[in-house]
């Protein structure tokens, strides 16, 4: 079951952090991507801790960095933070060329 009140606390969070971010060449709201994610791995018989981090894997790598990661482990734990930490692909501000973050991050998986 689903901790409700925590995955409110993560849907907020991550509404502040994405609010001014579109998908890449639309007008689309990123949010709802990250929501369409976490529903996946809702659907998908996730834990709180899945769930909450299906909604804030981008968080690192578009919205803070390291400081956005120490956050997110104060506020929703070590496991999430793991998680988060697992699916992203830099820290940096500006972000390094794509193809050189993808190859990378195949590389670390």
């Amino acid at each position: 079951m689903i901790n409700k009140k925590k995955y409110k606390e993560a849907i907020d969070y991550a509404y502040k952090l994405h609010l001014n971010q579109k998908r890449k060449g639309t007008n689309i709201p990123y949010f709802f991507h990250l929501v369409s994610v976490s529903t996946l791995v809702i659907e998908n018989n996730g834990t709180t801790e899945e769930v909450i981090a299906g909604l804030l894997h981008d968080a690192v790598e578009d919205q803070g960095g390291l400081k956005t990661l120490k956050y997110i482990k104060s506020k929703f734990g070590n496991k999430v933070a793991k998680i988060v930490e697992e699916c992203s692909d830099s820290y940096q501000t500006p972000k390094p060329p794509w193809i050189e973050r993808k190859k990378l991050y195949t590389k670390k998986i």
